[in-house]
């Protein structure tokens, strides 16, 4: 018999074969000057790809300058913002590894502090900024920027910047591009009754309140033409809120639209939902998107053991598994990973002294 699908074994997405099931998921650095990209993430995500990911996700870069998260965040709104993406690109290739970036907005979660310091709206003296948009009034919390409510025409300047984004990551080599649709940033925010409580064709309904996500997404599509990941959050954790259901349904329509994997998180939308964390305690959201809508999916959260990622994807819960904080552990850990499963991990011939016995080079 064949041997059935495993976390070693590749995956093929729209003509591009990424060389096992691991992706490292897209987390924010905080480490860029402007938008631009450093010496820290050609390091940073090098490494990952020389710890043998099949897939390496560039943390959240914004469309816009309003669209970060902070002063800090990666940005890909201009042209210049290009070049040293493109050498993380070329670097990351050399690897053998596959490269994605996320697309993102941060709507009312922008302008914000970065995370290893108090919890704070930065000025516009500290490189903050005031246009922070949102698609109703609502702030994200009290220490957060009271946003204003999206119009019509910002709604259309926002999918314009998803599409020259998408552009820009065309030109710079990116073999997957990511639409961030998930934990309370400015897409999700718009899929949620909590933050989105407008009275027009964008608010109320659930078919009103994906249209901007499903506008950018169909946007998106008409320029890029390889692997288009959507990450959603698959429930709010809060009462009234974006549900599973909502997102089995809202899978079923990006499948229509050309989507070719959801990337299932959850969370993001509320401060201080209870959320039942524990070992792989989002895969159950990627599994029901899976069978129900039918479309591939990759699960993160909580997954640090190989056997327990490798059964992942051997049991058909989900078609890759994203790892986060365990990779910022240990960077080989795909590599440590196919040691403890009989696998022959694929090492950088520079390592290849230090690899188990039977381990190839790549």
């Amino acid at each position: 018999m064949p041997d059935p699908n495993h976390l070693f074994s590749p995956l093929a997405v729209r003509g591009v074969e990424l060389p096992n099931r691991i992706g490292v998921s897209p987390m924010c650095q905080y480490s860029s000057v402007d938008g631009f990209a450093t010496d820290w993430h050609l390091v940073h995500l090098g490494s990952r790809a020389a710890g043998g990911a099949g897939l390496v996700i560039v943390e959240a870069s914004a469309v816009s300058p309003e669209g970060r998260i902070t002063p800090s965040d990666l940005g890909i709104w201009q042209h210049g913002h290009a070049a040293k993406l493109t050498q993380i690109v070329d670097f990351v290739h050399t690897l053998g590894a596959k490269i994605g970036i996320q697309l993102a907005h941060a709507g009312r979660k922008a302008s914000m502090d970065v995370p290893w310091r108090p919890e704070r709206c930065m000025t516009p003296e500290e490189g903050g900024w005031p246009d922070v948009v949102a698609p109703s009034a609502i702030p994200f919390a009290p220490n957060y920027p009271h946003p204003t409510a999206l119009d019509k025409s910002g709604i259309q300047r926002t999918v314009e910047a998803f599409v020259a984004a998408a552009r820009r990551a065309r030109a710079c080599g990116f073999d997957v591009v990511e639409i961030h649709a998930a934990h309370g940033y400015l897409l999700h925010s718009f899929l949620s009754p909590l933050s989105n409580q407008r009275g027009d064709e964008y608010g109320g309904s659930f078919e009103n309140r994906i249209r901007l996500a499903t506008e950018v997404v169909a946007a998106v599509r008409t320029e890029w033409s390889g692997p288009l990941f959507v990450r959603i959050s698959a429930t709010d954790w809060a009462e009234g809120g974006w549900d599973i259901d909502q997102s089995v349904a809202l899978a079923k329509v990006l499948k229509t639209l050309g989507v070719d994997l959801v990337d299932v998180s959850s969370g993001g939308l509320v401060p201080n939902a209870k959320i039942p964390v524990g070992p792989g305690f989002q895969t159950p959201f990627a599994t029901r998107i899976r069978q129900e809508a039918g479309i591939p999916t990759a699960t993160v959260g909580f997954i640090t053991d190989p056997a327990q990622a490798d059964q992942i994807i051997r049991t058909g819960q989900a078609d890759m598994v994203l790892l986060a904080r365990e990779l910022l552990r240990d960077p080989y850990w795909p590599v440590h990973a196919a040691a403890k499963l009989g696998r022959s991990g694929s090492w950088p011939v520079q390592y290849l002294r230090a690899a188990p016995h039977g381990s190839t080079a790549r």
